[in-house]
């Protein structure tokens, strides 16, 4: 087969996938400006027959949805900061500083990748409950504040930095801790981007551990009220729609603005020892 007609068939294929998977998002946006009973006509509406703006009034004055969507701002942003800082630190000295058992350690942390995160839910509940932290803010950022996943991705881009670079810093008179604000974080901005993109979308959209922890209404994060939205307003569906827009959308644009830092990350990541 000729390159040409291989390749038109390969987006003809890509073309198709992207169509099905962006149907339901385009379904989604448009049913939530849909009046009241129009989504759940058959056929089923692609447009709306007319444009209504009810159901997002709705969850900001009647469900109070703003609130949610500033504790899981808080939540979100406070583990993605946090993370950050740790993970580097950990990173930092996983892959330019020379200690004994380094490396034994290393590949003991990256044994806790193959334990299943629901098998940890049970003991790190009893651990936050004797500390007092359930139904706190604290009790849902402190377990994502350090990752395996997030240590070890920082640690693979490290490897691509030259350690003259660090040593200059240091033969100059700077500690330790002044080489790593001053020299690493600032070569590791687009690999620390990617981390923080992972961090924010797995914890905004984080269902399980703040449903878990939080026992107050108020302090609910979104996917948890939205799932308590679809218990009373099941037959809403213009109304669940909206709802759904409103928790996808600080990802989504999160993402488009610093797409060119997460792809960049991605691939300088993959450099080994």
């Amino acid at each position: 087969m000729n390159a040409r007609p291989l390749q038109l068939l390969i987006h003809l294929v890509l073309g198709v996938w992207l169509a099905l998977t962006l149907v339901p998002l385009v379904w989604m946006v448009s049913a939530s400006f849909m009046p009241s009973g129009q989504a759940s006509q058959y056929p089923p509406h692609l447009l709306p027959g007319e444009l209504s703006l009810g159901h997002y009034a709705d969850l900001f004055s009647r469900l109070q949805l703003g609130r949610y969507l500033i504790n899981s701002t808080l939540v979100a942003g406070s583990v993605t900061l946090i993370s950050l800082v740790i993970n580097s630190m950990a990173a930092y000295a996983f892959a330019k500083l020379r200690f004994g058992g380094r490396e034994p350690l290393f590949r003991l942390l990256l044994a806790g990748l193959l334990i299943p995160a629901q098998v940890a839910l049970l003991p790190l509940f009893l651990m936050l409950k004797h500390l007092g932290l359930v139904n706190t803010y604290a009790g849902v950022i402190i377990p994502g504040m350090a990752s395996i996943f997030g240590i070890f991705l920082i640690r693979q881009y490290a490897f691509s930095l030259p350690d003259s670079l660090l040593d200059a810093a240091r033969v100059d008179g700077a500690g330790e801790f002044l080489v790593y604000w001053s020299v690493f974080l600032p070569l590791c901005r687009p690999i620390l981007v990617t981390l923080a993109i992972f961090t924010f979308m797995g914890t905004w959209n984080d269902f399980m551990w703040p449903l878990i922890v939080l026992t107050d209404d108020a302090m609910y994060t979104l996917p948890v009220a939205l799932a308590n939205l679809l218990g009373e307003h099941a037959q809403d569906v213009e109304l669940m729609m909206a709802g759904a827009v409103l928790t996808v959308l600080p990802v989504t644009l999160l993402f488009l603005f610093l797409q060119k830092y997460y792809i960049r990350g991605i691939t300088l990541g993959g450099v080994k020892e």
